[in-house]
């Protein structure tokens, strides 16, 4: 395993990461000691970052979480969550204002069994866009409720995630220097599309960390191939199986060249984010990460995707 920074915040982190969504059943239904068994698998192994949200699963992954932490030293790892995005009895709610997103911080720290939380990230910035205030909302009231827990020593940084790196440039270049220290963009730097890699000077120069999640596409890069909800259009779900098939023929799966590409291809990303919650996808992952690259494949893949890499959303 290798650790990278994340920007300047002194977080060494290891450059495969476990994302907790999986834990609040996100994807399919999961049994709660399994996934208190992939939390410590994980640690066990080498990764000592670990990210989640009071969103997934409304709850239930910060609860499930905490009760896998309360048997981990807390030195063992860094904890990310998020604020802004939640819900409740199957409804999705967005409140970004302050005396939400600090009353949400304290909640989660509830939940995980913890007394200090390593990043705290306002979750997709892009819903606050859509309503009163837009993006300068995150900037004005948001990001500065965050700040003041961070002097109270209550979070140690402070950062924003979005699906759109626009989104994260904008909010960035609209705020005081400084205040946010990591972005977290997901789908974006994978085999199928390399859109993150546009912005990383950028965050560079502003000394901001980088996180990468969905190594897979959200199931795009996968042998079982994309779920239904996925946002991708036809094309570019039929050039992903195609690639998929070739890497099996090859004896090579495709989640494993995914993984790989994600996490050692670019030294300025400093994690990429999987979430899984069984103990041998855990494990078999970290094997992926610990094998080098078989970069001649990477070139055929991505050969066979061909101009689906520059396609991105149904709506874009």
């Amino acid at each position: 395993m290798v650790y990278n920074e994340i920007g300047k915040t002194g977080m060494k982190v290891s450059n495969l990461s476990f994302g907790a969504s999986s834990l609040g059943g996100v994807f399919h239904g999961v049994r709660e000691e399994e996934g208190i068994r992939a939390v410590h698998t994980a640690v066990d192994n080498g990764i000592n970052f670990i990210d989640v949200s009071p969103y997934y699963g409304h709850l239930k992954a910060e609860m499930v979480l905490g009760k896998a932490l309360k048997e981990i030293p807390r030195e063992k790892y860094y904890l990310s969550t998020k604020v802004g995005r939640y819900g409740k009895d199957g409804v999705n709610t967005w409140d970004y204002s302050a005396k939400r997103v600090t009353d949400s911080v304290y909640e989660s720290m509830e939940r995980l069994n913890v007394d200090y939380i390593d990043l705290i990230n306002v979750h997709d910035i892009e819903f606050q866009g859509d309503m009163d205030g837009g993006l300068q909302k995150i900037c004005d009231e948001t990001l500065p409720a965050l700040v003041a827990l961070k002097k109270k020593g209550v979070v140690g940084h402070v950062g924003i995630t979005d699906l759109q790196p626009e989104n994260l440039k904008w909010v960035i270049e609209h705020c005081e220097t400084g205040t946010v220290e990591s972005i977290l963009n997901f789908c974006h730097y994978s085999l199928n599309d390399t859109l993150l890699a546009d912005y990383l000077g950028f965050f560079e120069m502003n000394n901001v960390g980088v996180i990468n999640a969905s190594p897979l596409s959200m199931g795009l890069l996968s042998t079982r191939g994309a779920p239904e909800w996925h946002p991708a259009v036809w094309k570019l779900r039929e050039a992903c199986a195609r690639a998929a098939e070739y890497c099996q023929q090859q004896g090579y799966p495709i989640e494993k060249l995914a993984i790989q590409f994600s996490t050692s291809l670019n030294p300025r990303i400093a994690t990429t984010l999987f979430s899984s919650a069984n103990p041998d996808n855990v494990l078999k992952n970290i094997g992926f990460v610990n094998d080098p690259i078989d970069e001649e494949l990477v070139m055929k893949v991505q050969e066979i995707i061909g101009d689906q890499m520059f396609v991105r959303w149904k709506n874009s």
